[in-house]
């Protein structure tokens, strides 16, 4: 939905249609490619992420809770040093699957992918989109942080485990921070995919770089509207992605400690 082709066919109105003719159009299992290089991504990117995350809250956070406001330590510092870590990782992998997931996609497979984009690109193509991941992840961090700790002080002040507080914090801070920051994304998609019918469309050969070229960009392809395509399905993702991903570590947390105790 992210993309700027001028294609009638790669144009969707809504997030149902959109996955109905994915389907009809190019196979069951269309909506799930690029899941592998995802999976492979995510595990050492959030290890890093969490990881980077409750040491800085630890460390940092103790300086600065002196003057009351603990959201500046757990935002501020913790998510955004956690943040740089994880796209470091991740930025490569969601090069590749955003590639996959184009519309009628060239690639085969995700090595074919890689190899593709190393040999006509160079390496520097896995990291072109990096700055802007930063500059879109570090306000989705810090709305994603801020929301849940929030959240999680209405629900759960006792910081206790409870599994479906953590659940709905996850979900309601994910949700928040995908549709505020989806004109960021939109620009990041489009750095990642150069796709070549959007940019001829608006006379650009080569490719392209830089979040300011791609915000300029976005605008002339798409007007207003377009920094807001697949609003939707960013929030509808967002939300179950970030449920699972703080409950699960919420019960390893627990877990992990209970057993060391």
């Amino acid at each position: 939905m992210q993309s700027l082709q001028p294609d009638p066919k790669a144009q969707y109105r809504g997030v149902m249609e959109a996955l109905k003719r994915m389907i009809r159009s190019e196979g069951l299992m269309t909506p799930l490619r690029g899941i592998n290089v995802t999976m492979l991504g995510a595990g050492p990117a959030h290890a890093m992420y969490f990881a980077c995350y409750e040491k800085m809250k630890t460390t940092i956070g103790g300086l600065i809770n002196h003057v009351g406001n603990s959201h500046v330590a757990n935002v501020g510092v913790a998510g955004s040093l956690a943040t740089v870590l994880h796209d470091a990782v991740m930025n490569p992998a969601e090069v590749v699957k955003q590639r996959m997931q184009m519309y009628n996609s060239p690639y085969r497979s995700m090595l074919h992918c890689i190899r593709t984009i190393s040999r006509t690109e160079g390496a520097g193509a896995f990291y072109r989109s990096y700055s802007t991941q930063l500059f879109m992840n570090i306000p989705f961090q810090a709305i994603h942080f801020i929301t849940y700790e929030f959240t999680q002080e209405q629900l759960n002040p006792q910081r206790q485990y409870h599994p479906s507080s953590h659940i709905v914090s996850g979900a309601i801070a994910g949700a928040v921070a995908a549709a505020a920051t989806t004109p960021l994304d939109v620009c990041k998609t489009l750095l990642n995919t150069q796709e070549n019918m959007a940019l001829s469309s608006v006379n650009i050969s080569g490719h392209l770089s830089g979040m300011a070229n791609a915000i300029r960009t976005v605008y002339q392809i798409g007007g207003v509207a377009g920094y807001f395509k697949g609003v939707q399905a960013r929030v509808i993702y967002q939300m179950p992605s970030t449920a699972i991903a703080w409950s699960v570590y919420e019960f390893f947390k627990y877990f992990l400690s209970r057993n060391r105790h």
